[in-house]
């Protein structure tokens, strides 16, 4: 799975470990996403978020505004959900092709501080973004 040698030791010793983690957090942000939006059937792994039913002509008006209030803050928690959870499954794929741990910019391993805070980091400190 890994390249052999000394630099991958203790990255190879560690990687189901945060592939744990990964998976961990891959269920927990899939059931946030189910409670606020649902799975698009036409894109793999597209989520939308759930519309009100604004059909009931008799709704109070203020119960109208709250509905496509909370309609609109599910909107934004959904694309961070989503962001999110694409991250995690890229993670994923790295563990799954063998390049999980290793900058992508510079092919270094990445410090195992950096995949303890964010299992899905694709780049060491020195690259990271932002």
């Amino acid at each position: 799975m890994f390249h052999n040698g000394p630099r991958y030791t203790t990255l190879m010793k560690n990687v189901s470990e945060f592939e744990k983690l990964l998976h961990a957090e891959k269920t927990r942000i899939e059931k946030e996403l189910a409670a606020i939006a649902h799975k698009n059937p036409e894109i793999k792994g597209d989520w939308e978020p759930s519309a009100p039913d604004l059909n009931n002509p008799a709704a109070d008006p203020n119960d109208v505004a709250d509905s496509i209030e909370a309609f609109e803050e599910h909107a934004a928690v959904e694309v961070e959900l989503e962001a999110r959870l694409m991250e995690i499954d890229a993670a994923l794929a790295r563990v799954e092709v063998g390049t999980y741990g290793l900058c992508r910019v510079c092919k270094k391993e990445i410090e195992e501080a950096r995949l303890h805070a964010n299992p899905a980091a694709n780049t060491c400190i020195g690259h990271r973004e932002g």
